[in-house]
Formats: C-alpha cells, structure tokens, sequence
C-alpha cells in the first residue's frame, strides 16, 4: 500500500523525519506532505539561529538536499488548527507527525520580569532572524542590558547585543535590523548564571565566539574560579568542560582593555528580581551562590544588584498547543511514548506522532533531531495495522481542500523563487543574501 503522510512542520526535525521515512526498509510506497504556518521552510534553522551563525546554518543545505530529492511536498503558510484541522488529516492522510518545536519563552517567575525593558529571548531572537510574526521595529534604547541564562540562547542574545552591526553586514541579517543594532547605545552586556562556570549549559564553540567580537572587551570576576572538588573533576573528565576551561584562562589573566563594548559574565548568580523604577527597568538584583557539594548551588544570602536598564531572560524555550492534540502543559510538549502521541488516559492515539522539541522539550542541538526523528519513524512503520483508514488519500484532495478555503499557501517551487529573490537583493551589496521579513512579501514572491 502507498503510506500518505502528513507532518505538521517544516523544520529540522520535520524534514529528517521525511527523509529517515524515505529510505526506510518497508514494504509499501510513501508520499509525504510537509505544513507549515510559515511561508518558508527550515524553522530554527531560519528563525531561531543568529545570523552569524553560518557554520550551524550549513545545516540547510543538508535539509534542501532531501526537500529536492522528490516525494515530498511543501505546503507553506498553512496554520494548523483553522486552515487544516486533524479531522482533514484523518480524512486525506494515514498518519500525521507533529514537528511544530518549542518557539515561546518559558517563565522566570521573579518580580518585574514584566517591567518594561524586561523582554523573552525568544521573541528577541525572532526579531533579528527577521521571524514575519513578530513587530519590526525593537526598543535598543538601553546602554547596560542584563541576560538571564547559560545557554546557548543566552550567548547569542548576548553577542547580537553587543556586536557591532557593522560586523554583521556580511550576514543574512534584515536591514531594519542592522539599523537598529547600528544605533543601539550599549557599553555593557552582562550575562547571569546559576551555577559556576564549569557547569554550564553552552557549547565551546558558542563561548569561543564571544572572545573573537570585534572591539569587545571579555570581562570575567575571580570570584566565580575558585573551582570546588566538582568542578575540577569535570575538567579532568569532560573533554567539553576540559576546553571550555581553557577558553575561560585568557580572559581571566586580562586586564581593564580599552574597547568601546563590554561583555560580563557573571556565574553562581541566582536571580532575585528586576527592579524597577517608575514602571521600567533600572537593575537587576540577584543572590550569589556557591556549590552545594552534591553537584548544585545553594544561596548564600549574599544580595547584589546591578544597573541595568533593559533584561532579557533566556532560560529556555516552551512548546504551544495543537488544536485537538494533547498537550503537557506542565513540560510544554505533546505528551507521547517514544514519539507515540497518548491520550488523557495514557494510551496510544492511533495515527499520531511527535518529534522533535515537541515531543521531548528544548534540548539537544539541532543535530539531535535525527536520532529522535528515527526512533518515531520506527514506531511509524511498526504501527501500520492502525493507520488511519482515509477517505480520500489522493494528492489531488488536499490542494483543492486549501484552494476551497481561499489559503494562499505556498509550494517548494515558490520557496525556491524566494530562495533565489533574496539571493539576488544581497548580490549587488556583497552579501549571501538578504531575507525578506514580511509575510506579504514572501507570498508575492513565492506565488509569483
């Protein structure tokens, strides 16, 4: 039999389950359709990646392989839930997987996190990678700017704040965006940690990236090196602490430097509060840690507080609903056994998966996703006795499904029209490309 299958996102992990599905050993055909509430395909990728970030956004040319393979089809600017619903799926499709990731902002409940100038990185992240959704424009009016996290979210937020935008410009970066960061009147960035710094969430790579910024001064505190019997045997037995304490020793042997920018890390710093002064943030507040010797922190009630006048906070990234799938609204994902969808009562929904950080929350790189896409596709194939029995599995019924309901959805030739329209508004000023931001735009030039 011809497996019709349905996925809901066109990201990374969308399209690796695509292509695990493609080359499976199996017994039947597959044809699959890809959706997507965006005009375009590869979502963090896209729009959750830093512009200067082109070794990470290689990536793409690993996912354009397998969309230019054949046998599967994209249909962008498709919202789930109002233009195609999971009672259309079950009519035109066996199965359907869920990819749709994690793009909000988990909560970080301390007061004034809703001050003005208190802002989610995820929102700001979607901002500079010119995300169609969210507004053009974005208050950089402050010149000392917290960032609350350890993670690579927080690195990137951190370096896209104090870069200079002039050492952007052979990126993809919006050129509203450049404007933005060209007069932004920042001096300092100081990022916060938890824990110390040989427990952190970021990669070496993303750290290492930190010390190369142009007119940037790296500012570390000897306080937070007094490493613990924890901290020094994670040096002597992970290669990736091994390399990011190595990274840590230049900057620690430095002195006051001389650039226009700084950039602060501060670790074993417990957020306390955003303080605020006549509605807007002045400072951030926090307790200083130390290690508990059962490998966390403890506080110490040691209270700081730091000027700043805008914080953002980049302690992970939380999942979204699906209209009439079940949801943890707990963990923010599609709750599942191994990428099986279950029900309220914890039994297996026939016919629905998930991969993906919809399926397993915000963690891992994106290269994880693949591991992850092969162990749903398994139980895919394993489960075929209960498929969903459609009505009308044709090809055909789908488009003319969306084309009764008016949505103007776009296709993989469109995207490669788009593909190639920003290539070509970034050539006559040196740049690989530059990307259009707003959704009317990439629909006139994908559907041409």
């Amino acid at each position: 039999m011809k497996l019709r299958l349905a996925i809901v996102g066109a990201g990374p992990a969308g399209i690796y389950a695509a292509d695990i599905l493609q080359k499976y050993e199996r017994a039947f055909d597959v044809s699959i359709d890809l959706f997507d509430r965006l005009p375009a395909p590869y979502g963090l990728v896209r729009y959750g990646v830093a512009p200067d970030h082109p070794r990470i956004k290689g990536i793409i040319n690993a996912l354009r392989d397998v969309l230019d393979s054949g046998g599967i089809r994209i249909f962008g600017n498709v919202n789930f839930g109002t233009d195609i619903t999971l009672d259309d799926l079950k009519r035109h499709y066996h199965a359907v997987i869920f990819s749709t990731g994690a793009i909000r902002d988990a909560d970080l409940n301390i007061p004034g996190i809703d001050l003005d100038g208190s802002y989610g990185a995820a929102n700001f992240v979607s901002w500079y990678d010119g995300h169609p959704d969210v507004p053009r424009d974005w208050p950089l009016n402050a010149k000392e700017v917290a960032v609350i996290g350890n993670g690579n979210v927080a690195l990137d937020v951190a370096r896209m704040l104090s870069k200079h935008a002039d050492d952007l410009l052979p990126t993809e970066i919006p050129d509203n965006v450049y404007q933005a960061l060209k007069a932004s009147p920042v001096t300092d960035v100081h990022v916060f940690g938890r824990r110390g710094p040989m427990q952190v969430k970021f990669t070496p790579l993303e750290l290492r990236e930190l010390g190369e910024l142009n007119d940037v001064d790296m500012v570390v505190y000897d306080e937070d090196f007094d490493y613990d019997d924890a901290s020094k045997a994670a040096i002597e037995s992970n290669k990736q602490i091994f390399v990011i304490n190595k990274i840590f020793a230049p900057w620690r042997e430095a002195g006051a430097g001389t650039a226009s920018r700084r950039l602060h890390l501060h670790f074993f710093a417990n957020p306390v509060e955003v303080v605020g002064a006549d509605g807007r943030v002045s400072s951030f507040r926090y307790e200083r840690t130390e290690p508990d010797g059962a490998g966390g922190v403890r506080g110490t009630g040691d209270m700081r507080e730091i000027a700043v006048q805008a914080a953002y906070r980049a302690v992970g990234y939380f999942g979204s609903p699906l209209d009439g799938v079940p949801f943890d609204d707990r963990h923010g994902v599609i709750p599942n056994n191994a990428g099986q969808v279950l029900d309220d009562n914890n039994n297996v929904l026939p016919g629905v998966y998930a991969t993906g950080w919809i399926k397993r929350g915000p963690v891992g790189l994106i290269g994880h996703t693949k591991s992850d896409a092969m162990e749903t596709v398994a139980h895919l194939v394993k489960d075929q006795a209960s498929w969903w029995s459609p009505a009308d599995p044709s090809e055909e019924a789908v488009t003319a499904l969306l084309d009764a309901r008016g949505v103007l959805y776009t296709n993989l030739a469109g995207w490669r029209r788009l593909d190639d329209h920003e290539k070509s508004l970034g050539t006559p000023r040196g740049r690989e490309r530059i990307k259009v931001v707003e959704r009317e735009e990439m629909l006139r030039v994908s559907r041409d």
